[in-house]
């Protein structure tokens, strides 16, 4: 056996010298990698290397969620191969073991030889190994014996697959090892195959469940496996923009001469000769030989079956119920029609337990329609717990949302503390720029959401909680997501609805607005405050960046120096006295068209405003697409680009 080590070492030495070998190109690249990037001495025998457990739960807590789906797939596989000695191995994009399956009788040679929980094969610590030279490469591989780079490894064989997250980036590594095998490479032919096909498996799993709330299209060449096992499979956001894919999908695409970073955001309908309106011609009750589709560039003819997103359930209103408002929700509009609509269709989950996210600019209300929420809800008298997510120390952040316990950490508070989400329990916890979240912080939140509980810093007991979680942003999270910034699956997690509140210089209801602001301050001020028609006009032409927020603002500033209570031109801020750039709201004609009682003129209206997109047009109107499409069929509403 030494005899055979020193061979090894022998052929190592001269490979990384340049001499030609019969190895695997595969293989020689990473023996030469070790010895020039990562410095590692061939004669030098390494033992595995365990990562203690603080450090282990690390990476374990930071793809939580990914681990408990994942978990199946190696279930299933080790099920497969079961008393033919393999273990088998999960590890992430680090090569730091997360998940490991192994025959308990064989349990010390196994830790012995890193084939086991905590170990790590990351490619310059433990040399060419399948999970590190996976890593380095992006390939499915098997290191057979003495295609290991340290001696220490001969006597094992593993062959290792790269999983990749719906965005196209590598999230784990799934491993097949065994102590012992037969010494041709071969043999372990049939466990590469297993372990592609599983990881195939783990990879469609996982994006179904991140984008179950969203259109997923199947494709596969053969008919008959288009439904039951896809080759790829493609997420859709309803407007038929590309949102998740799995790797055969990225790479049939890279095919097309679409690369993994331009294919977020995509149309569907750039790519395949379908729209997404055509969509409903490929769910399952069709039949397979009529639901095929071609790629655009090379007329690839696939089999299709498209799941639509499951529809949401919401309480029926009472009778008599209809059209109203609660209150909170009413007191935020003054008639504009696209604020309107999102305050009905969020009136409609005021107490569902789903999670919520309201998307819009800085200041245009974002908090106030939280709250409203929360008053409008069986929650009204528990707490409304907000929390600016861009303003907490990332230092403190963990204690500040989960509390700790008495002497956790240096400067802790004596008597511990509740932490903000527990303050919060029975009530509304509103995350307020959810975008300038550490992504640290990220993955403990996303615990909250799927567990709901909450484990205090210093505390090994996990705490029982009962939190609505309404996030907002200004800022684009798919954006963050497709910059590694915000994990896209906390993003699934907060986006059960999602809301958009439009920015003043958008909304028809300003004056409504001036009047409820200034009457709020007559009765705090006891001053009836009145605003001249010069003034009025030049806040009509002002495009409020700021929106509500500047607009109050304004109004507390002219009121401050106005003369007995009449607001005039010269007592409003500076900038908007020379307002005349933006003509939003023209003196006596607001922009957003009359509430009016013809629904053709209604529904066509609101599909103008957002640009003849269907899908949103259903979003806000609170029906189905189908819907839309039937009254724009009874209405003979044509989109204009499909005019003749």
């Amino acid at each position: 056996m030494e005899n055979a080590k020193a061979a090894h070492i022998n052929e190592l030495v001269r490979v990384s010298e340049g001499i030609a070998s019969k190895r695997d190109a595969i293989i020689t690249a990473s023996w030469r990698r070790c010895v020039a990037d990562h410095k590692l001495d061939p004669t030098v025998r390494r033992e595995a290397y365990i990562l203690p457990h603080e450090r282990l739960c690390l990476h374990r807590d930071a793809m939580d969620e990914f681990l408990r789906m994942a978990r199946f797939g190696l279930e299933a596989l080790y099920h497969q191969v079961a008393g033919m000695g393999y273990a088998l191995l999960l590890t992430d994009s680090n090569g730091v073991t997360v998940d490991f399956i192994g025959d308990r009788a064989s349990d010390d040679d196994l830790r012995r030889t890193g084939l086991y929980l905590g170990a790590d094969w990351n490619e310059g610590r433990a040399g060419t190994c399948a999970v590190g030279t996976c890593i380095a490469t992006g390939e499915a591989l098997t290191v057979h014996q003495t295609d290991h780079f340290d001696a220490t490894h001969i006597p094992l064989t593993c062959t290792a697959a790269p999983v990749f997250h719906s965005g196209g980036g590598l999230a784990a590594v799934l491993d097949i090892s065994a102590l012992r095998s037969p010494e041709p490479k071969i043999s372990q032919y049939l466990a590469l195959q297993l372990v592609k096909a599983y990881t195939h498996k783990i990879e469609n799993a996982n994006l179904y469940n991140n984008f179950r709330r969203e259109w997923v299209v199947k494709l596969s060449a053969s008919q008959e496996f288009a439904e039951v096992d896809p080759d790829f499979v493609i997420a859709l956001d309803g407007a038929g923009r590309i949102i998740g894919f799995n790797h055969r999908a990225c790479r049939l695409l890279a095919g097309e001469g679409e690369g993994r970073e331009q294919l977020i955001g995509r149309s569907f309908s750039d790519l395949f000769d379908c729209q997404v309106d055509d969509l409903v011609r490929f769910v399952r009750s069709q039949p397979t030989d009529q639901r095929t589709l071609r790629l655009r560039r090379s007329g690839t003819p696939l089999f299709a079956q498209a799941m639509p997103p499951p529809a949401i359930a919401v309480p029926r209103p009472h009778k008599g119920d209809e059209g109203s408002l609660p209150k909170p929700l009413q007191a935020m509009c003054g008639g504009d029609p696209a604020l309107k609509a999102v305050l009905t269709r969020a009136a409609k989950l005021v107490n569902t337990r789903m999670s919520l996210l309201i998307h819009g600019e800085t200041g245009t209300g974002k908090e106030h329609l939280a709250k409203a929420l929360h008053q409008s809800s069986v929650r009204a008298a528990k707490p409304f717990v907000a929390v600016n997510c861009a303003a907490l120390p990332e230092a403190l952040i963990e204690s500040e949302l989960f509390g700790h316990e008495p002497g956790s950490f240096t400067g802790a508070a004596s008597r511990g503390k509740k932490g903000l989400i527990l303050e919060a329990d029975g009530g509304t916890l509103f995350l307020d720029e959810i975008g300038d979240m550490p992504l640290s912080s990220q993955t403990r939140l996303l615990r909250v959401l799927a567990e709901r509980e909450v484990t205090p810093v210093g505390r090994t007991r996990a705490v029982s909680v009962d939190v609505r979680v309404i996030a907002a942003t200004h800022r684009d999270l798919v954006e963050l997501i497709k910059a590694g910034t915000f994990r896209d699956d906390l993003y699934f997690r907060l986006n059960g609805a999602v809301f958009t509140v439009p920015p003043l210089r958008q909304r028809g209801d300003l004056d409504w607005l001036i009047d409820r602001l200034l009457a709020e301050r007559t009765e705090r001020d006891g001053i009836a405050y009145a605003i001249a028609a010069p003034a009025l006009a030049a806040l009509r032409a002002h495009g409020w960046p700021g929106n509500v927020r500047e607009l109050v603002n304004a109004l507390d500033y002219a009121c401050a120096v106005c003369t007995d209570g009449l607001i005039e031109l010269m007592d409003i801020p500076d900038p908007m006295q020379r307002s005349d750039v933006f003509k939003a709201w023209p003196a006596g004609a607001p922009t957003a068209a009359p509430d009016s009682d013809d629904p053709a003129v209604r529904l066509r209206e609101v599909l103008r405003r957002l640009h003849w997109n269907v899908s949103a047009a259903a979003r806000d109107m609170g029906v189905d697409r189908s819907t839309v499409h039937r009254q724009m069929r009874r209405f003979g509403i044509v989109p204009p680009h499909r005019l003749d």
